[in-house]
């Protein structure tokens, strides 16, 4: 395959990655402070369809198109800026599978409290969210540190200097 075209892919799977994760996030993040069962119910659903089209692939994309680039290149793995990105895709990846299921979880007890005829989110909603919080702050500055390695090709902060 063209590496300019696999670089495109590249390129475009981690925009889609990053900027879904972080759109997904403000929406579900934000609506949830209302506390508004109905209306995070609704935003809840999008959000976990947006998750399972765009992040799902591009968390295969990524692996796939990047691992293909290093071996065109000839750029071994165990470069540092390229080895520390995968560490943290990896890590964020592992973050991301839980934060799934808590996103199904939270839209769930939205979608529970509106056919209960509540107005507000249960006690359990703002648990679930928390756990939600906790796992997708550091999968975020993880994304961030990996773009900042891909575009820099080196590491952030004077890792390893």
């Amino acid at each position: 395959m063209d590496l300019v075209t696999v670089k495109f892919l590249h390129v475009l799977s981690s925009t889609f990655l990053f900027g879904t994760g972080v759109g997904t996030a403000f929406y579900l993040f934000f609506i949830s402070l209302t506390r508004d069962a109905r209306t995070v119910a609704v935003v809840a659903r999008y959000v976990v369809v947006a998750d399972w089209i765009f992040t799902a692939t591009t968390v295969v994309i990524q692996p796939v198109t990047g691992f293909y680039l290093a071996q065109r290149l000839y750029l071994p793995l165990s470069t540092p800026w390229l080895y520390w990105s995968i560490v943290l895709f990896v890590f964020a990846a592992a973050c991301w599978l839980p934060v799934v299921w808590l996103q199904m979880r939270l839209r769930d007890v939205a979608v529970a409290a509106v056919a209960q005829g509540r107005a507000e989110l249960p006690a359990q909603y703002a648990r679930l969210l928390g756990a939600w919080t906790a796992l997708g702050v550091p999968a975020l500055f993880s994304f961030l540190a990996i773009f900042y390695m891909m575009v820099a090709k080196r590491l952030p902060f004077g890792w390893g200097a």
